[in-house]
């Protein structure tokens, strides 16, 4: 029988053949709970797990399988805060929001760590992030970065490193420069979606793949999930589907854009020169490249964001990536490649709204998908608990639309990446 291939997402990954992927039967009939959950990624199996240990009864739906999207097929790494560095957030927002806004970042750091420590969860778990310049011009920002992370976000885990280090950390003289964040860390992405539906299923939800949801009503004081084979009635929805909701909510269409991202996975190598302290890294390009090393000593490389609908040659274009960058790799052999859709927004921050009132969407991680996505679950099970309400901090985010409407948002896309695409290089 030939392997699983994703009807959403081009290639196999590495990932999928690091661990057995249960399956969980199609929705057939009615059902009637506290929480619907559309979307099986981080969002909605985060959610459903906390959900379910709080009592609720809780359904989470997804039309193809858990982890086919963004959440089982990314690059495995967390960053720090938010998506927006500390000054960029205090431009945005001020400085007294970027505070809050980088804690909440932290503390879904720390949940991260904390829920794959506290259920024994074998993930890959690494430590470190190389955030480098790939143009001089960029150090300032990265020095500051640093400083403003110690004197005014106590965080001190982050430091300025010269060429000569980031040389020797990246094993590569590509880069001119950068920084050393060692409060931060990496995984196998594939491995937690897994292990967190297995969680949530242990902790009563229902789990339901191969199905999808055609339609929202409104019945009374309830939302209506209407599926192929079935309904569910549920006193509230959460929509969890990122960058693969296409025309359930016209809302989170409006805000939330779908592009490509791609990676390459090497065979084993046997360079001990590239990564050698284990750190994940991201660069300075607005499309941004992004690489580590897996648990078994391959080199993950994700790049080439694309604002088509087709993949083309995936492996042609991470195999000339990754020579640019290590050039001494240039004939590696890479034994997977694979890509899939990652959302963005124009703030590059979270799109978290009430649709209506019982229905919300959290998405548009923007990048920042790993840290943030499967606290927004936890923050969302604390809302619905009546326990405290920390989703309301990204919930008052001004996320503008997309200009140009449903049909031209896309194309204007196109032509502002294209543009920073080029600037990239020159």
């Amino acid at each position: 029988m030939p392997p699983y291939q994703s009807p959403i997402a081009p290639g196999r990954s590495y990932y999928e053949d690091t661990v057995e992927r249960p399956a969980y039967p199609p929705l057939e009939g009615a059902l009637s709970v506290d929480v619907a959950i559309v979307g099986g990624g981080f969002t909605g199996l985060s959610a459903a797990v906390h959900l379910a240990r709080s009592g609720a009864s809780v359904v989470v739906l997804e039309a193809h399988r858990f982890g086919d999207g963004a959440s089982g097929r990314n690059g495995g790494q967390m960053g720090t805060g938010q998506r927006l560095w500390p000054l960029e957030l205090e431009a945005e927002y001020g400085p007294d929001k970027a505070k809050r806004l980088f804690k909440l970042g932290e503390e879904a750091k720390a949940h991260l760590f904390d829920f794959v420590e506290a259920n024994g969860l074998d993930v890959d778990l690494g430590r470190g992030q190389l955030s480098i310049a790939h143009k001089a011009r960029y150090l300032d920002e990265y020095q500051r970065t640093a400083e403003v992370l110690a004197e005014r976000y106590d965080y001190p885990h982050a430091r300025y490193m010269d060429a000569a280090e980031t040389a020797e950390r990246v094993g590569s003289a590509r880069y001119f420069g950068g920084m050393r964040d060692t409060g931060t860390g990496h995984l196998n992405p594939m491995k937690l979606v897994v292990a967190t539906a297995r969680l949530a299923a242990e902790s009563g939800a229902a789990l339901h793949e191969g199905t999808k949801v055609e339609r929202f009503e409104e019945r009374g004081d309830r939302s209506v999930v209407v599926t192929e084979r079935g309904e569910i009635s549920a006193g509230h929805v959460l929509v969890a589907t990122n960058a693969y909701g296409h025309d359930l909510a016209p809302a989170v269409d409006a805000h939330v854009m779908p592009i490509g991202s791609f990676i390459g996975a090497t065979e084993p190598l046997g360079d001990e020169t590239v990564l050698p302290g284990g750190e994940a890294c991201d660069d300075s390009r607005f499309v941004v490249r992004y690489f580590r090393k897996s648990a078994d000593n391959r080199l993950l490389f994700g790049g080439r964001e694309a604002y088509t609908s087709a993949a083309g040659d995936i492996t042609r274009h991470i195999r000339t990536q990754i020579a640019e960058v290590y050039p001494r790799l240039k004939d590696v052999r890479l034994t997977h490649a694979w890509g899939g859709n990652v959302a963005i927004t124009m703030k590059r921050m979270p799109y978290v709204r009430r649709l209506s009132p019982t229905m919300t969407t959290i998405g548009g991680y923007s990048g920042h998908g790993v840290l943030l996505s499967n606290f927004a679950g936890r923050l969302f099970a604390e809302r619905f608990a009546g326990n405290r309400d920390r989703l309301a901090e990204l919930e008052d985010l001004d996320i503008p639309a997309f200009p140009g409407g449903k049909r031209l948002r896309f194309p204007l896309m196109v032509l502002a990446m294209t543009y920073f695409s080029l600037r990239d290089r020159f």
